[in-house]
């Protein structure tokens, strides 16, 4: 079976992707688990793995430098379309995210971006709700000390 083709859309700013480059390590019905390098170089942040739960509408990300050094877990809450005739997921980025540092920290950012996608028209009154309630299922899980579990695919096959 030949690798799924994946996007990454982004509604601030409006962009569509192809993840051309990600390499695929894992999938099945309920994740999809990827190693990548950035799209554009940078300074800090150099590569990384990622685990989409389809369902659950979180993809969770550890990104690192390029010594290899853990900078920190970056959770995207998104959305996606998958098209079975092409085995194509586009990927949406519904813009609120939690970074947790390796000292368990949490810090949830772009929460203004939502309002602002919402009042520019780009998120309907549904995604928006969808967004909030599954960043408040993310963090609860946090909160709850379930992050672990978040991570496991990421370690079983990263």
């Amino acid at each position: 079976m030949a690798d799924p083709i994946l996007y990454r859309k982004r509604l601030i700013p409006e962009e569509c992707v192809l993840l051309k480059d990600d390499r695929l390590l894992y999938r099945d019905e309920e994740i999809i688990v990827t190693a990548w390098n950035t799209l554009k170089p940078r300074k800090d942040l150099h590569h990384g793995l990622s685990c989409y739960y389809l369902e659950e509408g979180i993809k969770v990300s550890r990104f690192y430098d390029e010594n290899d050094s853990l900078l920190y877990w970056y959770c995207d809450i998104v959305d996606y379309d998958y098209y079975e005739e092409t085995d194509t997921y586009i990927i949406t980025d519904l813009l609120a995210d939690v970074i947790i540092y390796p000292d368990g920290f949490v810090k949830v950012v772009d929460i203004g971006e939502l309002a602002d996608a919402r009042e520019a028209g780009l998120l309907s009154d549904a995604m928006l709700k969808k967004a909030l309630l599954t960043l408040n299922r993310l963090l609860q899980v946090i909160y709850d000390g379930g992050f672990e579990k978040l991570q496991e695919p990421l370690e079983k096959y990263g």
